[in-house]
C-alpha cells in the first residue's frame, strides 16, 4: 500500500479488494513457479505438493520423479494450475484497479501476470514431470508479449483480452 499512497492517494479505490487481490496475485505468481520447478525441486529433496493431496491419487513425493507418472499425477495437477489461474485473475483484477495514468506500474504488474498466464497453458500441455524437458516461455515471447501489452494498452478493449488470449493459446490448451 506503500505505491499506492505514494503515486496515488487521493484515487478512490476499494482498499481492501486491492489488498486481497495483490495477495492473491503474489500468490499466484509464487504457484506458478512451484508448478513449473516440481521436477527440480524434487530432485533436491522439496515438494510442495502437501503429501495428503498426493495420497489422495495414490502417490508419493518420490513417484513424481518418474515422467511415466504423468498420468496419475495429471488430475491433482490440473487442479493446483486452475487454482494458479484463479490466482492470477485475482492479480488481473488488481492491475486493473489501478488508476489508467499509471501506466508503468500497470504494464510491470500485467508483464508476470502474462507470463504467468502463457507459462500455465505450457505446463498444462506438457509433462512437468519429465525433467529433460523444462517448460517456459522464451526470452522473444517475453519480448512480444511486452511489446504486444504497450501497444495495447492505450485501446482499453485491446488491452482487456490481454490476459484471456495469453492464457488461452489454442496450441498449449489440449481438449
Amino acid at each position: 500500500m506503500t505505491c499506492r499512497a505514494h503515486l496515488f492517494p487521493k484515487a478512490e479505490l476499494d482498499d481492501t479488494l486491492l489488498l486481497a487481490d495483490a495477495i492473491r496475485f503474489g500468490k499466484g505468481l509464487q504457484l506458478v513457479n512451484i508448478l513449473r520447478d516440481l521436477p527440480r525441486d524434487l530432485r533436491q529433496g522439496r515438494c510442495y505438493v502437501p503429501r495428503t493431496r498426493l495420497a489422495e491419487h495414490g502417490l508419493e513425493p518420490d513417484a513424481l520423479l518418474e515422467a511415466s507418472e504423468m498420468g496419475r499425477f495429471r488430475p491433482l495437477y490440473a487442479s493446483y494450475l486452475e487454482k494458479a489461474r484463479e490466482l492470477l485473475a485475482a492479480g488481473w483484477a488488481y492491475t486493473n484497479a489501478l488508476p489508467r495514468s499509471q501506466v508503468r506500474v500497470r504494464l510491470a504488474c500485467a508483464w508476470p501476470i502474462l507470463i504467468g498466464m502463457k507459462t500455465l497453458a505450457r505446463l498444462r500441455a506438457g509433462n512437468v514431470l519429465d525433467d529433460r524437458r523444462r517448460i517456459k516461455i522464451s526470452r522473444g515471447e517475453v519480448r512480444r508479449l511486452v511489446l504486444r501489452s504497450v501497444l495495447c494498452y492505450p485501446n482499453p478493449r485491446a488491452w482487456d483480452r490481454l490476459f484471456a488470449q495469453a492464457g488461452a493459446d489454442p496450441r498449449y490448451w489440449p481438449l
